[in-house]
C-alpha cells in the first residue's frame, strides 16, 4: 500500500513526459508529491480499517484534496451529489486496490473488497477486471508464490498477455488510462524488477500516465520485494499528517509484513 503511494510520489513529475528511459536521477524528484492515485489509496484503507461506505469515503478524502489531478469522469461524480458508478474502464480501478490485498486474509475476501470499492465508479467489466487482478496478483505475492505461478494464474484468469518485456514494451507504448492498456504492462513491469525501486523505474521508463502505472506497479512490488527504509522513510516525509495516520494504523492492523525489509 506505501508501495502504491511511493510510485505515484516517483511518478508524479513524469506524468506528461513520455519518459522512455530508466535513468533518471533523484529517485525522489523535489516536485514528487501525492496525486488522486495517492488519495484514493488512503480512501479504500479507510473503508476497510473503518467500515465506512466507499461512496462516503471516496468523497470525503477527494473533497480534502481538491487539486490532486482528478480524470475529467472522476471529478464530476466527486464533487457532485451522485452516488450510482458511471460506467469506466479506467485505470483509477486499479491504482487504489492494493490496500485490499494487505488486509485480505483469503482471496475471496481480498477480490470481493476490490469489487466492492471498484464498483461503485468504474463498473465497467474491464475496469473491474483490472482492479481485481491487480489486487489478485499482490495477495499472491504476499502469500509467497513463485514469480512464474502468479504470472500463469493472472494470465489464465484475465486473460492479460504477461509474457511480454519492458524493453519489448517500450519502444510502441502510448498513454492510456485505461484497465486493459495499463494493468497488464504495470505488472510485467514488476514480474521484470530486480527490486523495488527497479519495478517503479521499469513503470516510469514505458511512457505513458506515469504515476499511475507506478502506483499499481508499486503496490505489488511492495508485495514481492519489500520497501527499502532510506525509501520509506522519504516517502512518509512527504505525506500529509491524516493520510500518514490511516497508513500507519492500517499496517499496525494487519497480519501481512512491515512494508520496510
Amino acid at each position: 500500500m506505501l508501495g502504491a503511494v511511493i510510485g505515484d510520489m516517483v511518478g508524479s513529475v513524469y506524468e506528461w513526459d513520455n519518459r522512455k528511459s530508466k535513468d533518471f536521477s533523484p529517485f525522489f524528484h523535489a516536485r514528487s508529491h501525492p496525486t488522486d492515485d495517492s488519495v484514493l489509496t488512503i480512501a479504500v484503507a479507510d473503508v476497510l480499517l473503518n467500515k465506512r461506505s466507499p461512496v462516503h469515503a471516496f468523497k470525503d478524502w477527494g473533497r480534502r484534496y481538491p487539486e490532486s489531478g482528478w480524470g475529467g469522469h472522476f471529478k464530476r461524480w466527486l464533487f457532485s451529489d451522485e452516488t450510482a458508478p458511471y460506467g469506466s474502464f479506467g485505470n483509477g480501478a486499479a491504482m487504489r486496490v492494493s490496500p485490499t490485498a494487505l488486509v485480505g486474509k483469503t482471496l475471496d475476501e481480498t477480490l470481493a473488497s476490490a469489487r466492492r470499492v471498484t464498483e461503485i465508479t468504474h463498473d465497467h467489466p474491464e475496469g473491474i477486471k483490472g482492479a481485481t487482478a491487480t489486487a489478485h496478483a499482490i495477495f499472491l505475492a504476499y502469500e509467497g508464490v513463485e514469480l512464474a505461478e502468479i504470472r500463469a494464474v493472472i494470465q489464465e484468469a484475465y486473460g492479460y498477455d504477461l509474457e511480454r518485456t519492458v524493453d519489448g514494451i517500450r519502444p510502441g507504448y502510448k498513454f492510456d488510462v485505461t484497465c486493459q492498456g495499463s494493468v497488464p504492462e504495470a505488472l510485467i513491469c514488476v514480474f521484470e524488477g530486480t527490486g523495488f525501486e527497479d519495478a517503479i523505474r521499469n513503470a516510469i521508463s514505458i511512457g505513458g500516465d506515469s504515476d499511475t502505472l507506478a502506483a499499481i506497479a508499486g503496490g505489488f512490488a511492495e508485495a514481492r520485494f519489500g520497501i527499502p527504509p532510506e525509501i520509506a522513510a522519504e516517502a512518509w516525509h512527504r505525506l500529509p499528517p491524516d493520510m500518514r495516520g490511516i497508513l500507519e494504523t492500517l499496517y499496525k492492523n494487519t497480519h501481512r509484513p512491515p512494508p520496510v525489509r
